[in-house]
Order: structure tokens, then sequence, then C-alpha cells
């Protein structure tokens, strides 16, 4: 994630400023000019617009002035609470931000050596997988010698509304910000995952355990540098209105503390240990606050020691900054987003997660094997021909972030276009050998789904039991075309080999050159061994370790081990493609000894084309010659087969 950055439209920000301090002139963005296009494509702001430098606007500009800070950003005319409250984020993350604002230190002003100043300032943001540095010259649009967009408490600091300029480049002009996401400028500035919780369609202020796990999961995120905002779903005409509790609906709050308050005076507060789920938000109007219980002239306080009021800096004044108890925030507010920095790094002391990540595009193809683009699963005969993805869980159980973003669209809001597509994904536990592309859907099983929405990005956390899985990522109808990119976080405690994530690109196996010597596929079989019954017992305490081997043409596929147990439940199955249909397939259940695994039955199949494929139950035999006599238990499972090697 910290790599270099690629130039934006190939402007590279040290050149730039080398020839303009040679040549003692001021940067110029051609790219990004002081005229009307910059501003807005429909909605002109309210009044005559001059371009500024921060020279002509304060006598003293500086990048920032006393550090930066979360206190730092005013909204300006256009509305993105959006973007200024991802920027009071940020404020709050030296790591992050030092990275948004590359060589702070030399960007910032020197009045010792105001001949090295060229007014040329460089940004990186994480753009669709990869650092893009954004060059921007100094001139920024006033009314009245005022700035109209994001701006500092302090006129003469400049690094917000520098900043705002490098984003709405990216965006196409200023009026392109209005209306966007938190969470996705979050993204944009760390290369973290976010996921939107629906704090009230989830009722979590009815639910005191979801909303209990909730306050943990945040706690967690906060402590370990994550980013978090909130809003108030609001209909049109409400946007922006103040709620008689002082909240503003359609706005977004930046969360600027999580915390377990310890509520009591003196020791007897540290022997009784009551606490209370806080969190703190801020306005990025830079006013208008929360009005109810712990706010900040509130008699809650009243509860709470002097050391502890003072270690959470509670100041009386309207700055925007309120405290709320949990319970109200889920009460009130409606969606928040969670911004997780995923940690990769092996050297760390928290859980640290492997990614992969792929880029891919829904495509069009008249071609059924060859399209793309086949919509969700409630479009049954195209769903199967969208792209796939395969990765493999290890451990028993593991927990799986899985995150689908579109390419983003607010760069074509200036032509009348710029909505995003409905996109989601469905994930599928597939056979633990499966190398090809899935063509029909016969005993795998759809574990989850996501929510299909037109949002920029769409995740999903799972935990998922041990298997191989396929990520099937669609647009919501069919034949829409689009580029996205899919992002797979497992447990990096095993090391995977690279072929265990991967796109399923190939539909069937190749034929190669030494194919007509060493023969071809002629048939393809699915078996799903679902479980066992009435196993015999094979230790003191009555019990089993039973597990299932499935055997075709020299290869297998073996489930995991299921433990104290006669009855068991395997869920296993395989693909095989067979070069020799009249040899037969075996199902061999095996108990699993710490000294020698001891055979408990098998059934032999004939995988013929023609035999019933519907579940059936069959007696266990034993093995070599005396496979015609039974052995104690009976097997459930489903075979299916077809000499077209796209069928399944």
């Amino acid at each position: 994630m910290f790599s270099s950055a690629e130039p934006y439209k190939n402007q590279h920000y040290a050149e730039l400023k080398r020839d303009c301090i040679n040549n003692k002139t001021l940067f110029e963005d051609a790219e990004f000019p002081a005229v009307s296009t910059s501003l807005y494509f429909r909605k002109p702001p309210p009044g005559y617009v001059e371009w500024k430098r921060p020279g002509e606007i304060s006598k003293s500009p500086q990048l920032f002035v006393e550090g930066i800070s979360a206190h730092d950003l005013n909204q300006g005319v256009v509305g993105n609470c959006w973007f200024v409250a991802a920027c009071s984020c940020l404020a709050l993350k030296p790591n992050l931000w030092k990275r948004v604002i590359p060589d702070w230190k030399e960007q910032e002003w020197d009045p010792k050596h105001p001949e090295n100043y060229a007014g040329i300032f460089h940004f990186q943001f994480w753009i669709f997988g990869k650092w893009v540095d954004v060059v921007v010259d100094d001139r920024l649009p006033t009314i009245g010698g005022e700035l109209i967009y994001c701006h500092s408490k302090d006129n003469n600091e400049f690094w917000s509304a520098l900043l705002e300029k490098a984003y709405a480049k990216l965006s196409g002009c200023y009026e392109s910000l209005e209306g966007g996401n938190t969470g996705d400028a979050v993204v944009d500035f760390s290369g973290a995952v976010t996921e939107a919780i629906k704090l009230e369609e989830e009722e979590y202020h009815r639910d005191q355990k979801k909303q209990e796990q909730l306050f943990e999961d945040l706690l967690k995120v906060y402590d370990r540098g994550g980013i978090i905002s909130c809003s108030i779903r609001a209909l049109p005409h409400e946007l922006e209105s103040q709620m008689a509790n002082g909240l503003v609906k359609g706005h977004a709050y930046s969360i600027t503390a999580v915390k377990k308050v310890r509520l009591g005076h003196g020791l007897l507060a540290y022997f009784k240990n009551e606490t209370i789920p806080l969190i703190r938000m801020r306005n990025p109007w830079g006013k208008t606050e929360w009005k109810g219980a712990w706010s900040d002239s509130s008699e809650e306080w009243e509860k709470i020691g002097d050391m502890e009021r003072g270690n959470l800096g509670i100041t009386v004044e309207d700055d925007g900054e309120f405290w709320m108890s949990f319970a109200d925030w889920c009460k009130y507010f409606t969606d928040a987003d969670v911004c997780r920095v995923i940690n990769t790094s092996v050297m760390s002391v928290h859980k640290t997660w492997h990614e992969v990540m792929h880029f891919g595009s829904w495509t069009k193809n008249a071609e059924p094997l060859l399209n793309r683009c086949g919509g969700c699963a409630n479009h049954k005969a195209t769903f199967l021909q969208n792209p796939q993805y395969l990765f493999d869980v290890t451990k028993d159980v593991d927990q799986v972030l899985i995150s689908l973003q579109q390419k983003d669209m607010k760069i074509h809001r200036k032509f009348g276009q710029g909505e995003n597509l409905s996109i989601g994904f469905s994930v599928f536990q597939v056979e633990r050998n499966r190398k090809y592309r899935l063509h029909d859907i016969l005993t795998q099983k759809a574990t989850d789904t996501s929510t299909y929405i037109n949002a920029r990005t769409v995740f999903l956390r799972t935990d998922l039991p041990q298997g191989r899985y396929v990520i099937i990522p669609t647009t919501f109808k069919p034949y829409t075309l689009g580029e996205y990119m899919l992002r797979i976080f497992t447990d990096s405690d095993v090391l995977r080999p690279l072929s265990s994530h991967r796109e399923l690109t190939a539909d069937k196996p190749r034929i190669r050159c030494w194919s007509s010597f060493l023969g071809y596929p002629q048939v393809v079989t699915h078996v799903y061994v679902h479980g066992a019954e009435g196993l015999q017992n094979q230790d003191r305490s009555g019990g089993a370790d039973p597990y299932v081997i499935i055997y075709c043409e020299g290869k297998s596929v073996k489930s995991s081990i299921q433990k104290d147990t006669l009855n068991p439940e395997f869920t296993t199955s395989g693909v095989f493609y067979r070069k020799k249909p009249r040899k037969p397939l075996t199902v061999e259940v095996w108990n699993s000894n710490a000294v020698k695994d001891e055979f408990m039955g098998q059934v032999v199949l004939s995988g013929a084309v023609n035999d019933p494929n519907a579940p059936q139950r069959l007696q266990l035999r034993k093995r070599g010659s005396q496979m015609a006599d039974e052995m104690p238990g009976s097997i459930t499972l489903r075979i299916v087969s077809s000499t077209q090697l796209t069928a399944i």
C-alpha cells in the first residue's frame, strides 16, 4: 500500500517546481485551470468568484498553523460535508495524513526563503488500488476575499483547501464533490477497507447484545487506527436540517473518539470499575452540537471524576465536537461507515491478514462461455457467466473480509453521467479440487451473498469453515458493463500458494500436444458426500473420528475429520475430469487414529452418464475380494456425470 505513487496526468511535482523556481514564475496548472469549468458544470457558486493565491488572502500563509487538527476544518458552500468529515478523521491519524500530504515540511511556506516558493503543491490518494500523486497550483476560489469551499478556522492555514482542490481535480470539478460518501474518501486517503453499517435497519438500539458487540468492534477499529463516520438518513427536503436535539439530518459526522469512561470519583471509582461506553464526534460545520445526555454542559459529567474528565478533554464551547452515550448514538444515527486500516505486516502484535487484490471488468460477449456480465443470482440463465475468483480457507474456521469496489464515477458527473452501478457478490463453497469455472450449481452451497446497492464499495465480513470457495462479483442487472477491484483478506498464519487465490478463466482442461497419446477427458463427474450414519465404534468411549476420501483415476479429495461421532456430516465434494469413463469411482470412510487410521467401509460408483443423479443412501462394504460383504453404516451422496465438460 505504501509503494511509490504514480503521477496523475503525468505531472511530476519535483520537475514542475524546479522549472518554476528556475524561471522565477508561479505554477499555473493547465490540467485544472482557474476557470468556471473547474468549479461547476450545472450550479454556479452564489457570487462572483475570484481565484486567489494564499498570499493574496492572508499576509502570512501557512500549510499548518500549530500542527494539524480535526478542529482545523470548516465546510464551505458546496455540499461536501462528507469530504470535510473524512479530512477531520484524517487529521487524527499522523501515519495517514503524512502519506496524503507528502514532504509536508518541504511544502510549507518558508518566510526566510521566499524565492523557493513556486505556488505548487502535491497530494497523494489511493485510487483504485494504487497511490496517485496529484499536483495543483495554489489558486483558490473566493467570493469577497473569503474561501468558498473547505477552509480552516485560521484564515492563514491552507492545507485543507489545497487538499480539497487536489481531490476536486481528480473528480473533474468542485461541484462533482457534492453528495459523496465519507467512507469512500477515507479509502482514498488510506487504502482502508470500508464497511457500511445500517444502524437503524439492523435495530442496534433495540438489541443490547448486538449493541455491546458493535461497541467492542468499533473500539477495536478505532484503537487500531481505523476511521469511523456516521450520518442520519434524510429525505430530499430534510437535507442538512437541524433536529430539536441538535443533530443534523443528511449530514456526515466524523468520530473522533470511542471510549469506555469510568464512572465515579477518586479511588472508589477504580475499585467499583463501572464504565459507560461513550463516543465523540465532530460536526464539519464547526458548530451546532448534540443537546442531550453527555453533551458539553450536561449534568451527566458530574458522574465523572476530575482526572477522567481531564483525560477526555471536555470543553464547553460550540466548536462542533461533542460526546454521546453509545446507546443514544445507536438510537439517533441511522448509518455508519467503518474504515479498517488492514494490517498486512507480519511484524505485529495484532492480527495480520493475507491480502489478494484482483482487477476485472464486466464485459459483454455473444458467446455465453465468453460473456462476463451475467447479472445477479436472480438471472439464473446468465449468473454463472460472470467473473469467478477462487480462494481457500485452510483453518477450521476463519474470518474472511471481502471488498468489491467499482471505479469512481464522480469525474463523469459533468457529462450528465457518473451514477454508481448496483453491484454485489455471492460466495459459494465448491469442490475441494475445483480448478475450472463453475457452470452449474448442483450441490455447491451459497454461503453468503452481499447486499446489492449502487454504492462505490460493497463489503462483507464472514466466518467460513475450511474449504474451497468461489466469489462471483456481479452487477444487479445482466449486460451492464463496468470495471471493479476485488480485495480478499484471509488469515495470514498459514502461507498459501498463489494458485489458491486466483481468477478462474478456463472452462475445462486444455487440449495439449500430448493429449492424443495420454488421452483427454471424456466425462466430467461431480461427487457430493453429505454424510454417514451408523458407523462402527472405533474406540473405548464408543465413538470415532471419521473422514471420507473420494478416489477417481489416481486423484482424490479428502474431507476434514469429524470428531467423536458415528453419524458424521462431511458435506464434501469433488469434481473429476475422467479419461476412462468405465473405471469406477470409490468413496472410502476412515477413522483418524494417532497410531494408524482404520478403514470403516467404502462404496463403489460407476459414474455412468445415465446413472440416477438424485441423492442416494448406500450401504458401506469391505474392500478387495470381500467387497460384497457389508460393513456397519451407510453413506449419503449424490453423483452427477456428463459428457459435456462445461456442464458442471
